[in-house]
């Protein structure tokens, strides 16, 4: 008397397949959740400047000029962006963050300011 065994299970082919299928798929994933990591950490340095526009707005109001950052007190926390403040005068500010590490790959957005009369450039970055 022979049993008649079944067998269940993946060939090593089909196990490929299934490899290969995940590759494809991740390989044009990722490149979309790059760029998507781009722009929220652009985002975030956005928010940061308009904080830090905020901070100057309150400043000329109780002194009559704007100031640097380290005079307005604001600690901004980024490993993505250095910031800074630049045409100081009694009426104007540039403020401006510049993109370090892998944020430097953030195509015609490696910098990005705004300055007292709110003109933010480049305008396509600050485009959502």
């Amino acid at each position: 008397m022979q049993a008649n065994l079944k067998q269940s299970g993946m060939t090593l082919i089909e196990l490929m397949i299934v490899v290969v299928i995940i590759g494809i798929i991740a390989s044009a994933a990722y490149p979309n959740f790059v760029d998507y990591v781009r722009e929220a950490r652009r985002a975030d340095a956005m928010g940061q400047l308009l904080t830090l526009q905020m901070a100057q707005e309150e400043y000329r109001l109780k002194n009559n000029s704007y100031a640097d950052i380290a005079t307005l007190g604001i600690t901004l926390n980024s490993d993505y962006y250095n910031f800074s403040v630049s045409n100081i005068g009694a009426e104007t500010y540039t403020l401006t963050a510049t993109a370090t590490g892998g944020q430097v790959n953030d195509t015609g957005c490696t910098t990005i300011s705004i300055n007292q009369n709110d003109r933010k450039t480049p305008a396509e970055c600050w485009e959502r």
